[in-house]
């Protein structure tokens, strides 16, 4: 028996869908910086497993390092020391364009802004992660089309970003970001730009749609009431994760 869901719940497993979650352990993550000749540590030494499927919410204090973090795990930015492993791999014996591959087939990323390319419509910004993997141009717009129209942006497929409010602009990031089936989705405040009750809308659908596709699933949120959402949350204090009471 399925149970069902409702948007203000604690979001269960995942139930669904098409590729598995990514399985992530992280070893020894260590990312310094130097800034002015002096090197400041940012993440000191992480350790951190990630079920598939697992859904996980990332808060800490202004400048902690929780979106480095999410860079690092996302192989925008490699470490300084440490190993990050999806599904026993160590995802950064890739470089150049194999890393590339492996980010654009695996990892989906959603941000605080949007970043959408300003001269292409709703449909085309959806499309591109998937004709840059090489998908036949057809499928990648059967799949565009059938995500914006899940996002309720059916109707509103050829309008360029600045044709679209603040939050049907985060949806088609969260469309884009879903295109390719990744079995890792990020999200560094995602509705951190948005107001009140956009920003609980839009986080509404992205649980929905991720609960369905079952990636596993890490969000960066400075908001308490968000963070409570998930089975999991993690602090970042002085470079590590704490487990945050439930």
């Amino acid at each position: 028996m399925t149970t069902a869901w409702t948007g203000n719940d604690v979001l269960p497993g995942p139930q669904a869908a098409g590729r598995a979650g990514v399985q992530v352990r992280i070893e020894g993550l260590v990312k310094r910086f130097t800034k002015g000749g002096q090197v400041l540590e940012v993440l000191s030494g992480i350790d951190l497993s990630l079920a598939s499927g697992e859904m996980v919410a990332v808060v800490g204090r202004s400048g902690s390092g929780k979106s480095t973090f999410l860079h690092v795990l996302g192989t925008l930015d490699r470490p300084t020391a440490g190993r990050i492993e999806f599904d026993g791999q160590d995802v950064f014996q890739h470089a150049g364009a194999a890393l590339d591959r492996l980010r654009n087939q695996r990892i989906g990323f959603i941000f605080q802004f949007h970043h959408l390319l300003p001269d292409q419509d709703a449909l085309r910004n959806v499309m591109i992660p998937a004709l840059i993997g090489g998908e036949p141009t057809d499928a990648a717009e059967a799949r565009a089309r059938a995500l914006l129209e899940r996002v309720g942006l059916g109707a509103r497929l050829r309008h360029r970003p600045g044709e679209l409010s603040g939050g049907e602009q985060q949806r088609v990031a969260i469309a884009r970001a879903l295109v390719r089936q990744p079995g890792l989705l990020l999200a560094d405040e995602p509705t951190g730009n948005l107001d009140p009750r956009t920003a609980g809308d839009v986080f509404d659908l992205l649980l929905e749609l991720n609960h369905e596709a079952g990636a596993t699933m890490v969000v960066v949120t400075h908001s308490a009431e968000l963070a409570a959402r998930f089975p999991r949350t993690l602090r970042l204090t002085e470079g590590r994760f704490e487990e945050a009471a439930p």
